[in-house]
């Protein structure tokens, strides 16, 4: 099951749903990079508020997402993340370091528009 990538303005939009496979997060990375390239994009919105578990692999590419979209010159919000999955993430240690995160899209697209994503998240 791909993930839709959706444009709204200069942003895109990515909403993964639960039961996606390692291999398919690896190639929403190399979508959304090609994407953010041929867009023109300035702002990635990656929603997760259908996932109700974190693992580390899944983790790692989201920060890896953050960090190829960064290099494209489009910065990267993560919305959704559920209360259960931030405290589980924090019990395993898993962390969210230089990925900026919003409780939903609104707040992503307004700290987009805002130029409110920096390098190391929220100002």
């Amino acid at each position: 099951m791909p993930v839709p990538i959706l444009k709204q303005g200069s942003i895109l939009i990515a909403c993964i749903q639960p039961g996606l496979s390692d291999h398919q997060l690896l190639l929403l990375k190399d979508k959304l990079s090609g994407e953010v390239e041929r867009s023109r994009a300035e702002g990635v919105v990656i929603d997760v508020s259908a996932i109700d578990v974190m693992d580390s692999f899944a983790t790692r590419t989201l920060r890896s997402i953050s960090q190829t979209t960064r290099l494209r010159g489009a910065r990267t919000v993560v919305v959704g993340i559920q209360p259960d999955v931030a405290f589980a993430m924090i019990q395993l240690g898993l962390t969210m370091e230089d990925v900026s995160t919003a409780l939903d899209l609104e707040e992503a697209v307004a700290m987009l528009t805002a130029g409110r994503v920096t390098r190391r998240g929220r100002d």
